[in-house]
C-alpha cells in the first residue's frame, strides 16, 4: 500500500532530475555556440548542475568541424564581372568529427576549446547510477521484461561565432 505512493514520489524526483540536466545541457551549448570556445569553466559548471541532481552521469561530447571546403577551382580565370574566380567553391564542405576525449585534452591544456562558425556541438548526458524510481521500476516490471528508464538529456547546434582565444 506504501509502494505506489514512494514509486509516484521518486518518479517525481526523477522527472526533476530529467528537467535540470535538460537545463543544463542546453545552457552549455547555447553559451558555447554563442562564444565559439569551450571553457573550462562552462565545462565544469555544467557537470556541477548535473551531479547536483543527486545522479551521477555519463557525459558525452561530439564536435563536427567543418572543414571549410577542401577544393577549390583552380585557374585564375576572370569571371564575366570582371573579378578573379579562382577562389570559387567545389563540393559541399566536409566534417570531421572530434569526441569528448580529444575535446576535454584541450580543454584540460589550454582552458578552452576554440570553434569556428559552422562547427556542430552536440553534448549527451545520461545518468549512470539507478534511481530509486528505476530500481522500483526494476523489481514490479522485470517480471515483463521492461528495460529501466534513464534520465537522458541531449541538445546540439550550430555555433555562431568563430571563437577567440581571449
Amino acid at each position: 500500500m506504501f509502494i505506489f505512493p514512494m514509486m509516484a514520489m521518486s518518479e517525481r524526483n526523477d522527472d526533476v532530475a530529467q528537467l535540470a540536466v535538460n537545463t543544463a545541457i542546453t545552457e552549455f551549448v547555447n553559451t558555447a555556440r554563442n562564444t565559439g570556445k569551450i571553457t573550462e569553466e562552462n565545462y565544469t559548471k555544467l557537470i556541477s548542475d548535473l551531479y547536483a541532481t543527486g545522479n551521477t552521469y555519463d557525459v558525452q561530447i561530439e564536435l563536427k568541424v567543418i572543414d571549410a571546403n577542401p577544393s577549390r577551382k583552380k585557374g585564375g580565370h576572370t569571371s564575366s564581372t570582371g573579378g578573379d574566380d579562382s577562389n570559387k567553391k567545389i563540393g559541399e564542405s566536409l566534417y570531421v568529427s572530434q569526441y569528448t576525449s580529444q575535446i576535454m585534452d584541450e580543454v584540460e591544456g589550454k582552458g578552452y576549446k576554440l570553434m569556428k562558425e559552422g562547427d556542430i556541438l552536440t553534448v549527451k548526458a545520461s545518468n549512470t547510477n539507478n534511481t530509486i524510481s528505476q530500481m522500483l521500476k526494476n523489481f514490479f516490471y522485470s517480471l515483463s521484461g521492461n528495460d529501466t528508464y534513464s534520465i537522458v538529456g541531449q541538445h546540439s547546434g550550430m555555433v555562431t561565432v568563430t571563437g577567440t582565444a581571449k
